[in-house]
């Protein structure tokens, strides 16, 4: 996580330091999620809030999860971090870092 923080900064600068970064290890309702056939998130992001920062939530497990040995998990975790980014942001993940995706397989 800390890795696309610091690939993000370079390419953001300072207007990156006004997220926050978390890593948890599942996400909340997981097991209803898993029960009902859900969607289980690999991560979450919240728009900032009056004095509190927007905070991107990244899922430990859902993360080592879904890299399942196909795409090397920090380069998971920094596109999940993107995404979250770039929906907070209004822009697409690729306007927020070119070389988001390049490791997922077809």
């Amino acid at each position: 996580m800390l890795e696309s923080a610091q690939r993000l900064e370079r390419l953001w600068g300072e207007s990156i330091q006004s997220y926050q970064f978390v890593v948890q290890d599942i996400p909340p309702g997981l097991e209803e999620l898993a029960q009902t056939g859900g969607h289980i998130p690999c991560a979450a992001g919240a728009p900032a809030d009056g004095p509190r920062p927007a905070v991107i939530t990244v899922y430990r497990h859902p993360v080592e999860s879904a890299a399942r040995g196909l795409v090397p998990v920090s380069e998971l975790i920094h596109d999940v971090v993107v995404e979250q980014l770039a929906l907070l942001m209004g822009m697409d993940p690729e306007t927020v870092d070119p070389t988001y995706g390049r490791f997922r397989p077809l």
